[in-house]
């Protein structure tokens, strides 16, 4: 039997997304939901909205990053959400975002600090260290 070559490349972007599919967030905060984003804000806690895909090489090196961080005494009071970039569109509109690998930093209702593509930790750390600066 014959396979035709666009027959083939269909099966192979086949198993390439489910193998996408099944990849879990690169980071290890909670999945991005309006109702914890807005219990955050009221609550005036420090926020990292962490849009990541599992596919993309910078997201791979921001995640340890980001989960470190978040994970450190400094940052304890932090509320790390994660935004799935490939299935979650409304949120990407919702703060205006057009790529993957991009944090938002909001302390209660304020964005402190918005970045794209940085896999710099110093610059990482100085902008959430800015929402723990802001008064609420």
């Amino acid at each position: 039997m014959r396979i035709s070559r666009r027959a083939a490349a269909m099966a192979g972007l086949a198993v390439v997304a489910l193998g996408l599919g099944a990849a879990p967030l690169l980071a290890g905060g909670e999945k991005y939901t309006d109702a914890a984003f807005e219990a955050a804000q009221k609550a005036g806690k420090p926020i990292i909205v962490d849009i990541a895909a599992a596919w993309c090489p910078v997201c791979r090196v921001q995640a340890p990053i980001v989960e470190d961080l978040a994970m450190s005494d400094r940052f304890q009071a932090f509320v790390h959400l994660e935004v799935d970039f490939d299935r979650q569109k409304d949120v990407l509109r919702r703060f205006n975002a057009q790529k993957q690998s991009t944090l938002i930093v909001f302390r209660g209702n304020k964005e402190i600090g918005r970045s794209v593509g940085d896999t710099n930790r110093a610059s990482i750390e100085a902008m959430m260290a800015k929402a723990l600066k802001q008064p609420q």
